[in-house]
């Protein structure tokens, strides 16, 4: 069938392009599609981690004022650096020294009392670092231990640079450290006590305890056991049995109540009966005490008639002896 309006050029070239060219994906033909909205997330909150406990301690800080202290060349076990501090030294959170010289003291007694001023009530701890270096300072330390008193302060001795900076790096190591490490070890069981026990006197080690209770059994097999049974025991030389028997067999009295010695009970009941009649005679003779002593006052007052009042005291002294006979 003819075409009836003609052929067009450019609607068949346009055509033939078409047709010639490469076929397209349909992903990019195709509309892009919208996106769902996604519900909003919820806020995580961050996991505290523990912080990792430090190795080494920190620096010990030294205030500017300490600049040529000869302490400062004798803290080699640890670090220290120059800080803006109201102390001398800063060994912790809650803790700090002062330095003070005795003979610097004696020509400027004062400035101590200044710096415990402008320390205010900083730091649980507070020591004075004393450098003692004059003969004579009982006066000087009488006086600075009564203002330690009074301020809360510590105050520490050293006669020498190198221990004043071991005082230093103790305090500082120690920052951390826990009250146990100053504790002695108690005792867990049994076994331990009476280990301990047997170990008290000198040059008995823990072996010698085991070789003794095992020997005699029990601890007091070993206490009522004879010198000669003791040194039987492995390990046990004169001395030590000499020293195990004077433990065991000592009496626990004090040393200065040895030189007293208790009363016997005769002495005491001789004492009592012995006052008793002392008391039951003094009852019978006050009377003729006082009579006799009546008689002497009137016969000093009078002065003249001593043959007279000689025979009224005789009868006033018979007439009461009569009248106890009668009784």
């Amino acid at each position: 069938m003819d075409n009836e309006f003609g052929e067009d050029a450019d609607f068949s070239s346009l055509l033939n392009n078409k047709q010639n060219a490469p076929p397209q994906s349909s992903t990019s033909t195709a509309a892009p599609s919208r996106q769902q909205p996604q519900p909003p997330k919820k806020v995580q909150q961050p996991k505290p981690q523990a912080l990792p406990t430090r190795n080494s301690p920190s620096a010990i800080l030294v205030s500017s004022r300490q600049k040529g202290n000869p302490i400062l060349n004798h803290v080699k076990l640890l670090p220290w650096e120059f800080a803006d501090i109201p102390a001398d030294y800063v060994l912790g959170n809650t803790t700090c020294a002062l330095f003070l010289s005795l003979k610097y003291h004696r020509l400027h007694p004062e400035y101590i009392y200044s710096r415990i001023r402008l320390l205010g009530h900083k730091y649980n701890l507070r020591i004075i670092l004393i450098m003692v270096d004059i003969p004579n300072h009982e006066e000087s330390l009488k006086e600075l231990s009564k203002t330690s008193i009074i301020n809360n302060l510590t105050l520490i001795l050293c006669w020498s640079a190198p221990e004043a900076a071991h005082y230093l790096e103790l305090f500082k190591s120690s920052e951390n450290a826990q009250p146990t490490a100053i504790r002695t070890q108690q005792a867990q069981s049994y076994k331990e006590s009476l280990v301990e026990f047997v170990t008290t006197p000198r040059n008995i080690n823990k072996s010698d305890a085991a070789s003794l209770i095992s020997t005699f059994g029990s601890l007091q097999n070993a206490i009522n056991a004879q010198p000669e049974q003791i040194s039987s025991v492995p390990g046990w030389g004169e001395r030590k049995v000499r020293q195990w028997c004077n433990a065991v067999r000592e009496d626990f009295r004090v040393e200065r109540a040895k030189g007293k010695k208790a009363p016997e009970r005769q002495t005491l009941d001789s004492t009592a009966s012995a006052n008793t009649n002392a008391a039951s005679i003094s009852h019978k003779d006050d009377e003729e005490a006082m009579i006799l002593a009546e008689a002497e006052d009137s016969s000093r007052i009078q002065g003249g008639q001593p043959e007279e009042m000689s025979e009224g005291i005789m009868s006033a002294l018979a007439k009461l002896r009569n009248s106890g006979g009668q009784t």
